[in-house]
């Protein structure tokens, strides 16, 4: 218990900013998927700890990716994602960039500028790579490879073809939950909560003979299915199954990929959990989801087909509270965002304290805390040795 954070990892703001300069500002951030960016002009931006960087197709069709600021007072070029026909401008004083991100040309009063040289004030280039369907960005040119930065975690993605799935625009979710970005983690990666909280919600699999532990510094989870859900899974699944994963993979598999970014890949979909910290108390999720790519009366006869036995199989966790409660919605999101909040709250009261944590069913969150802290804990010593002095 040595190497678990001390409380206020989830509630100093200081800390906080420690992570976002020594973590997400040093490791590989999630940009979307590849299907974001197809064609030549297309780009998405991204923040990655302290750095926005802005993800492009350039003209020669490749991936490029920038810091998204002007090269001459840093205001930010682009927000957000969308479309651009040949160069980058600058909404303050006009300077412009090609979409290789060379400078193009200076504003009207370009005699201002007579002696710089132009070749030295390109955008400032940041790392971009695929990986497993997705697009990932590193602010540091020179940061090591994705294959690297992963290494032999790929066997634990899951058995789907992202690429050849299908974004379900309508299951795309975005939740703003009042916690810590790493309660939201630590949940995620909790066995042990799993066949009580979500005893309703997620009797779909059998949590006994769940396998997970940690691979360097991602976290691996599987778990097969109930035996009364895959009896019948043809009918009993709640969208069409895909099929090119083989059936002895079938399950849940759930990995968290350091620091903040979970997938989950199922019998019959597969979502990118995109964990993005907003404030010390304060996180954003945003959920994405694939499916087989088939007919809308396809999936319509399937729905069909499991409804019966989804409504005996779902059921609030806690039947007490009605239905507009997240302990009464059977939604597992919404239990756990419950939770999260929960736990957040509390550790705001100078009377908390942690009880015993479960052997094996906690382990991975003592393992989280373990390494978040091996990246901060001498930045928040000095922090703690610089306040003091003060």
């Amino acid at each position: 218990m040595n190497d678990t954070l001390p409380k206020e990892a989830y509630t100093d703001q200081a800390f906080f900013k420690l992570e976002m300069q020594h973590i997400f500002s040093n490791t590989w951030a999630l940009a979307g998927l590849v299907e974001d960016i197809v064609e030549v002009g297309d780009y998405i931006t991204v923040q990655a700890g302290l750095n926005n960087i802005l993800l492009i197709m350039n003209n020669q069709g490749q991936l490029a990716a920038f810091h998204n600021m002007c090269r001459h007072r840093g205001t930010r070029l682009v927000d957000g994602k969308g479309q651009l026909k040949s160069k980058l401008t600058c909404p303050y004083h006009d300077w412009s960039y090609d979409l290789e991100g060379n400078l193009l040309s200076l504003p009207k009063q370009r005699s201002e500028f007579a002696d710089i040289d132009k070749s030295c004030l390109g955008l400032k280039k940041a790392k971009v790579a695929i990986f497993s369907g997705m697009l990932w960005v590193h602010p540091d040119i020179e940061a090591i490879s994705i294959e690297q930065w992963f290494g032999p975690f790929s066997q634990y993605l899951g058995p789907h073809d992202v690429e050849s799935l299908v974004e379900s625009k309508d299951d795309l979710q975005i939740e703003e939950i009042n916690a810590n970005w790493k309660i939201v983690v630590d949940n995620y990666i909790d066995h042990y909560h799993l066949a009580q909280l979500h005893s309703g919600s997620l009797n779909m699999y059998d949590h006994k003979k769940a396998e997970f532990a940690f691979v360097g510094h991602h976290f691996r989870f599987w778990e097969p299915l109930t035996q009364d859900y895959a009896v019948d899974l043809a009918k009993n699944a709640p969208l069409p199954l895909i099929d090119h994963a083989q059936e002895e993979k079938r399950g849940t598999w759930v990995p968290m990929l350091f620091p903040a970014i979970g997938l989950a890949a199922t019998e019959c979909s597969w979502s990118v959990f995109h964990i993005i910290p907003c404030a010390v108390d304060k996180t954003k999720v945003v959920v994405r989801t694939k499916v087989k790519n088939c007919s809308n009366l396809e999936y319509l006869k399937q729905g069909m087909r499991s409804a019966n036995y989804w409504r005996q199989k779902t059921k609030a966790s806690q039947p007490q509270y009605d239905s507009s409660h997240p302990l009464g919605s059977g939604d597992f999101m919404q239990e756990d965002i419950y939770i999260c909040e929960q736990l957040q709250k509390s550790l705001t009261s100078p009377y908390f304290e942690p009880g015993p944590s479960a052997t094996l069913g906690e382990s991975p969150i003592r393992q989280h805390q373990a390494l978040v802290w091996q990246w901060i804990k001498p930045y928040w010593q000095q922090h703690k040795t610089d306040t003091k002095q003060q």
